[in-house]
């Protein structure tokens, strides 16, 4: 077993399953996805560490165990249709995949999205849809969405992303000012929607039309 494998492993029993993450389908997931993979030259040897890494343009790979725990929070099954609002590096879209069937995701920085998307199609997550865009604004088109994974900090929830959850769709959005935010869940049981907060937690912000303005920065 090579040095990464020996990280992976660790990561999966110290980061993870000592902090509660409990689902198969997401701990096969985190196992399987290279995160290697998804991250500079110079993090490579940092890649499975207990925090978050820079990807550049200002964005960062989450967290192992933020990942993790917002997507096991989705409770996601095979066929669900998932919409996930900033692509980033591409990790989480790959870890999103493993579990179901049906992955969009939408970046608002171009090379970012084009990058990810040749990453991902490398590795073998070629039925990932990317589109460039305001994630805020979410996939009109696309929609309803089983699930909806935000991640990026926003100073409200989105009321175009509600609206866009079926009839028992979760979504998972960290809400807060720039510097700190709450993880909320939002369920939506027959036109009603149920909130409940999780975890705190610091997030890049979430830019566009119902998120932060980019003039703010």
């Amino acid at each position: 077993m090579d040095i990464l494998e020996v990280k992976k492993k660790s990561m999966i029993d110290s980061q993870l399953t000592s902090r509660g993450i409990s689902s198969f389908e997401v701990l096969r997931a985190m196992s399987v996805v290279p995160r290697e993979k998804f991250v500079s030259s110079e993090f490579i040897e940092a890649a499975y560490n207990d925090g978050p890494l820079s990807i550049g343009s200002g964005q960062t790979i989450s967290q192992p165990y933020m990942v993790a725990m917002m997507t096991e929070a989705l409770m996601l099954r095979k066929n669900d249709k998932v919409l996930e609002i900033g692509t980033g590096s591409g990790y989480q879209a790959a870890v999103l995949q493993e579990i179901s069937s049906h992955i969009y995701s939408i970046e608002r920085i171009n090379s970012l999205a084009e990058n990810a998307k040749a990453l991902l199609d490398s590795l073998g997550y070629s039925d990932i849809k990317i589109k460039v865009g305001d994630g805020t604004s979410g996939w009109k088109e696309e929609a309803p969405f089983d699930a909806i994974i935000v991640t990026s900090g926003s100073p409200s929830v989105p009321e175009t992303l509600m609206s866009q959850l079926s009839d028992g769709g979760r979504m998972i959005i960290p809400v807060g000012s720039m510097s700190h935010q709450h993880i909320i869940k939002i369920t939506r049981t027959e036109g009603t929607f149920n909130k409940e907060e999780l975890l705190s937690c610091v997030f890049v912000p979430l830019i566009g039309e119902h998120g932060w303005r980019e003039s703010e920065f």
